[in-house]
């Protein structure tokens, strides 16, 4: 483990023990909390940072059977077995020491002497106290009254909050800890240090916890290592083999509602777990259920239960919930979830609709493992299907058609043939890139198939291939035709609805998908959870593009809303959505958070589709942040998913690497490449990315853009493109005053780094006319907004921060020897020849005033 367990600070619960331990009037106080909750610690640091004398004693099980048993030392020889006079010299070898404090850890196991001692003393005055107290458990009447009459300060130590989990997890691991195994970490834990301590140690050397690339995830059980399974075990085993036999019921079958755990374990048994602090109840709806006071405690407890009892106890709680209602989706999944292991029959039927439940709400490890066992059990088609489907999902792409391949079309009927047909399409095209053998797939079924509603279905998958093969206008046709039928399945509308979001907002129609996107809201029928997860991909993205970034981080926020580790797929792709407005926003630091977190959760057998518009937000958030190898890096890495079936995202890729060489200082290559990706763009029909692309250009220092994008101005929705279109006519013009202007509406806006740059480029202009005032006011400006994007920095920031008398070759070629780079290496990267290098560095230093390229460099190297 990178670094050792450090104690984090609680500033407020410090100062308010160590006032009461030195304030005028003050005697002491008590700390109380559950255990693990830091008590001692606290207790500790703040006695170390007072002068007085401590003396610290610690209450056991076996010293509470021993009259002031913890305090024997201080009676000395005596042989007396007089109460009073024991009392009397205990009390009197702590009165002598002066200015001290008596610390008693764990005074609620104090035997009864010691606990009048302590009242003695409290109520004369005559020491300071500090005691620490377990939460929920039996407490001496001598040391309650301590703070119930008033002598003593109570104060209950609360756990840590998520924040707090978090930020101690992630000064031990060194790194960023994955947002959704902290919310699972923080909910084992219940925020106790130390259960979060012995948690994260044990899931380490589980390998459950681990890191992938640059963030830590937990994948797997969380491990419940010895050293806390003996602290939880001390409460059970004082809790008799009845409430045992509770909390193995609830262990195996949590929540579960009072009449049920009644009904099995006894009134008497599951009162005084709930008395012994173990479990508490909660009311869900019309339902009072059961659960544990902590969840590790289940975890404790469940590793108390051998498999045949765990087959019978399972058993017994299904024999119950037969007799109740199976009309949501989380009753039909635990009814399964039980049924397999018990000692019961399996209802198939049961078993289906469970995966189909647990597909839809995108728990696919939960929901592979429902189907495999239905599909095991009936061998059919749509069990088949259904696991196959959720092994595409998690990047198993050969283990999911090789369930299909054991199928022939020829033996299907019209309704098999689509339920086969479709996966195996979508495995072929997204997951294999094998394009030409899912046309084949396609055109098969379509053949064969001949009723309406099933067409729909096929209909809406090739308007998905179609948009994918960046044929833009044919797939949103298509998609609409679907959408526009009112026989269409749920399949095809959400189908056809993921097509059309994914084309619409890069056509410059993003407003056209709010209806669409408020349909897949409301309907939410079908049975493929990562569908509707993409759908609302789409609604973000569609957002992002006519410039609602406000609505468009609340619906990410909405879309983000797992909890399960079982759902890390959907998640993940919640966290790119989030990456795709801090992206337009300039937030990069939030861009690479996020994107990080998801490329994480997204790691599989074979590479996801979804990782490639993930590593293009976050290579351009790295050259943002000035972060090349980085940068570099996700580029190499995104250059595995390409071919037709990604031709939607060659734009973004080339705006990606324009980016790259503009953080390189290669401007004119940056300014070559936004520029090819506004012609895939407009080739395509994805007019919105390529106005974004000759913005990009336009910031890049391109004055040939205002034409095309005054155009797009007119033919785009939303109000982004005029934006651009204002830009780049300021641009054009060399208007600094315009410049200005549009940099505070871009502020307006939203988008910060593209107001920075405006600004930025103004500066100069400024600058040359000779206006010293509006020159530094616009670089402020400029600097301003670039701190707001995580420091990020543009060839026009740069250029601002710190003018230089040079063109931009010049200036380039002088970046690029200020990076160590040779002539030669310069000519080869920007294709020039080896004398037009040598005359542009010569010229550079003519300027600068300076001997040689050494010396250019060093000039250069400062002013970047």
């Amino acid at each position: 483990m990178p670094h050792g367990w450090q104690l984090l600070d609680r500033p407020r619960e410090f100062d308010a023990v160590r006032s009461a331990l030195t304030g005028a009037g003050s005697y002491g106080v008590v700390l109380v909390g559950d255990a693990g909750v830091g008590k001692t610690t606290l207790a500790r640091s703040v006695t170390e940072s007072l002068r007085s004398q401590v003396h610290w004693v610690a209450s056991t099980e076996s010293s509470r059977s021993i009259p002031l048993g913890v305090f024997a030392h201080l009676v000395g020889g005596s042989s007396s077995r007089d109460a009073t006079a024991l009392l009397a010299s205990a009390r009197e070898s702590l009165v002598s020491q002066g200015n001290s404090i008596v610390g008693v850890d764990d005074a609620h196991l104090l035997d009864e002497l010691s606990a009048t001692l302590l009242h003695q003393m409290a109520v004369d005055q005559t020491g300071r106290i500090l005691a620490t107290v377990r939460s929920g458990e039996p407490v001496p009447d001598a040391v309650t009254s301590l703070w119930k009459d008033g002598y003593l300060r109570r104060i209950e130590l609360q756990p840590f909050t998520k924040q707090q989990s978090v930020q101690l997890v992630e000064s031990v691991i060194g790194g960023r800890l994955e947002g959704l195994s902290a919310d699972l970490m923080w909910e084992s834990s219940g925020g106790n240090p130390l259960f979060l301590r012995h948690l994260v140690e044990g899931s380490i050397d589980a390998g459950t916890l681990k890191r992938v690339d640059d963030v830590w995830q937990l994948r797997g059980p969380t491990a419940v290592p010895s050293g806390l399974v003996a602290l939880l075990e001390s409460r059970l085993d004082q809790a008799g083999d009845a409430v045992l036999t509770a909390l193995k019921l609830l262990a195996l079958c949590e929540p579960l509602d009072i009449d049920a755990l009644t009904e099995l374990a006894g009134d008497a048994a599951v009162d005084d777990a709930e008395m012994r602090g173990l479990i508490r109840f909660q009311q869900d709806g019309p339902v009072l259920n059961a659960r544990f006071s902590h969840p590790l405690v289940g975890d404790v407890v469940r590793s108390k239960v051998g498999r045949a009892a765990e087959r019978r106890l399972k058993g017994q709680v299904v024999q119950i919930l037969r007799r109740r209602d199976l009309d949501t989706a989380a009753s039909r999944i635990r009814m399964a979830q039980l049924s397999i292991d018990s000692d019961q029959t399996v209802d198939t039927e049961l078993l289906t609709s469970a995966a189909k439940d647990a597909i839809y709400l995108s728990n696919l490890p939960l929901g592979e493992r429902l189907a495999r066992t239905a599909f095991e059990r009936t061998g059919s088609l749509a069990d088949g299907a259904l696991l196959s489907r959720a092994l595409l999902w998690q990047g198993k792409p050969a283990a999911a058609d090789a369930i299909l391949a054991q199928f022939a079309p020829a033996d299907l009927d019209e309704v098999q043939l689509v339920q086969w047909g479709v996966p195996r399409v979508s495995t072929l095209f997204w997951s294999m890139s094998e394009v030409a053998a899912a046309h084949e797939v396609l055109a098969l079924v379509t053949e064969r198939v001949r009723h309406p509603a099933l067409r729909l279905i096929l209909d809406a998958t090739a308007a998905a291939m179609a948009v994918h093969e960046n044929h833009i206008e044919a797939g949103i046709t298509e998609a609409l035709q679907v959408l526009a039928d009112p026989q269409a399945p749920d399949q095809a509308v959400e189908f056809a609805a993921f097509a059309a979001g994914l084309a619409m907002p890069v056509a410059g129609r993003g407003d056209e998908f709010e209806p669409i996107a408020a349909r897949c809201r409301a309907e939410q029928k079908t049975t493929d959870g990562m569908i509707r997860v993409m759908v609302r991909y789409c609604d973000v993205l569609a957002l992002t593009h006519i410039g609602r970034f406000d609505l468009a981080d609340k619906r990410a926020a909405d879309y983000a809303d797992f909890s399960s580790v079982g759902q890390f797929l959907a998640w993940a792709i919640a966290k790119i959505m989030a990456g795709v407005v801090a992206t337009a926003r300039g937030d990069f630091p939030e861009v690479v958070s996020s994107i990080e977190q998801a490329l994480a959760a997204l790691s599989a057998e074979s590479p996801l589709p979804w990782q490639l518009p993930g590593r293009l937000l976050l290579a351009r958030a790295y050259a943002a942040l000035g972060r090349i190898g980085e940068a570099e890096r996700v580029l190499t890495d995104a250059a595995e998913h390409s071919g037709p079936s990604m031709a939607l995202h060659e734009p973004q890729r080339l705006i990606s690497r324009s980016w790259y060489a503009a953080a390189k200082g290669m401007e004119r290559n940056a300014v070559e490449l936004a520029r090819a990706a506004a012609d895939n763009a407009q080739r395509s029909g994805q007019y919105a990315l390529e106005a974004e692309a000759l913005h990009h250009a336009t910031r890049f220092g391109d004055r040939s853009t205002a034409a095309r994008l005054a155009e797009l101005a007119g033919l785009l929705h939303g109000d982004l493109a005029g934006l651009y279109a204002r830009h780049a006519a300021a641009v054009a013009d060399a208007d600094a005053a315009a410049l200005d202007a549009v940099s505070a509406a871009f502020e307006r806006a939203g988008m910060l780094l593209s107001a920075a740059d405006a600004a930025a480029q103004a500066a100069p202009l400024h600058d040359a006319a000779g206006d010293r005032r509006r020159t530094s006011e616009s670089g402020a400006t400029a600097l301003r907004l670039a701190e707001a994007c995580g420091g990020a920095t543009t060839p026009a920031i740069r250029t601002a921060a710190r003018p230089l008398p040079l063109t931009p070759r010049e200036r380039e070629i002088a970046e690029l020897v200020s990076a160590g780079l040779s002539n030669r290496e310069v000519a080869e990267q920007l294709t020039l020849s080896v004398r037009t290098v040598e005359g542009h560095v010569y010229r550079a230093c003519f300027k600068l005033d300076v001997a040689d390229r050494d010396e250019l460099a060093r000039v250069v190297g400062k002013k970047t």
